[in-house]
C-alpha cells in the first residue's frame, strides 16, 4: 500500500457542516453556540451520548484554541458567563 493510501485510511477530516442559524461568513456566533450546545447537551445527557460529540466537533473545527481555553478556564472557575444548564 503506498503512502498516501495509508493516509487516507487512518484520517478523516471533517468539518462543522451548514447551520442555516449562521448563513454568513463570521462564523464566530457558531463556534460559540456549538461550545455552549455542547456543555448544555453533556450536562444533560452525559459524555458518553453520542449527539453531544457533534457539538465538539463543530466547535473544536470553528473556534481558535485560545478562545476554547480560555472558556474551559471561566468553567472551571464558575465564571463562564452563560448558563450551561439544559
Amino acid at each position: 500500500m503506498s503512502e498516501a493510501s495509508e493516509l487516507k485510511t487512518k484520517y478523516v477530516l471533517q468539518t462543522a457542516g451548514f447551520d442555516a442559524r449562521f448563513p454568513n461568513t463570521n462564523q464566530t456566533r457558531h463556534c460559540y453556540q456549538n461550545y455552549l450546545d455542547y456543555f448544555k447537551c453533556v450536562n444533560a445527557k452525559g459524555e458518553d451520548f453520542a449527539p453531544c460529540k457533534q457539538f465538539k466537533r463543530a466547535y473544536h473545527s470553528l473556534c481558535p484554541n485560545e478562545w476554547i481555553g480560555k472558556w474551559d478556564e471561566q468553567r472551571e472557575a464558575g465564571t463562564f458567563p452563560a448558563s450551561l444548564d439544559p
